[in-house]
């Protein structure tokens, strides 16, 4: 495709996605890997959240969680899930669409480590999107996971990682009047090649 250069040049998607993504570190006022994630419930009902994408790995997009969450159930019960990244300050996103799976192993052991004691302690505390009495009970949660974990808690076994492997990513750039640049890479499962397609705006 002749004409996708520049900030759209390459033949691997996840390199631009890195590309745009360090450029809005650079740029982005608050949490330049905010991801709105989408998810649908066993009634088809669609659900959507803002979390924070951890890794553009070399095939996958990657984010943590709590598997009890609403997210996670959902996730678990499609096997799918949709997310846009989208950055005010370089007037650009990216969608995604694909398949996903759990990442509970080491590497959700070692990301689990890079996080603040706070953090950590409050994945144990938190049983996420379950009714909550009051913050004090909250807190109270947390004093009591501190005296039994100590200082170095381990991960959670409900809490962890998911992978999305993509089947659809959307590059999108803003444009004068409107006629913004985009470029969709598709493919019918993840095992084979990408067609990428210029879009209307």
């Amino acid at each position: 495709m002749s004409d996708r250069t520049g900030i759209f040049a390459g033949d691997d998607p996840f390199a631009i996605a890195r590309a745009w993504m360090a450029e809005a570190e650079a740029s982005e006022i608050n949490d330049p890997n905010a991801i709105a994630l989408a998810t649908v419930d066993a009634d088809g009902l669609p659900n959507a959240r803002m979390v924070l994408l951890k890794e553009i790995e070399d095939a996958a997009f990657v984010f943590y969680t709590n598997y009890t969450s609403q997210k996670a159930r959902e996730i678990d019960g499609a096997g799918k899930a949709a997310f846009v990244l989208h950055w005010k300050s370089l007037r650009r996103q990216i969608r995604v669409r694909g398949i996903v799976s759990r990442e509970d192993g080491p590497q959700a052991d070692a990301y689990y480590r890079s996080r603040s004691l706070k953090s950590r302690l409050g994945a144990w505390a938190s049983d996420q999107s379950k009714p909550l009495a009051s913050r004090s009970a909250l807190m109270a949660e947390v004093a009591r996971v501190t005296a039994q974990h100590g200082p170095n808690p381990s991960r959670p076994p409900f809490w962890g990682g998911f992978r999305v492997t993509p089947v659809e990513i959307e590059f999108w750039a803003d444009g004068t009047f409107r006629l913004h640049d985009r470029f969709a890479w598709k493919r019918a499962n993840p095992s084979e090649k990408w067609i990428i397609q210029r879009l209307n705006p």
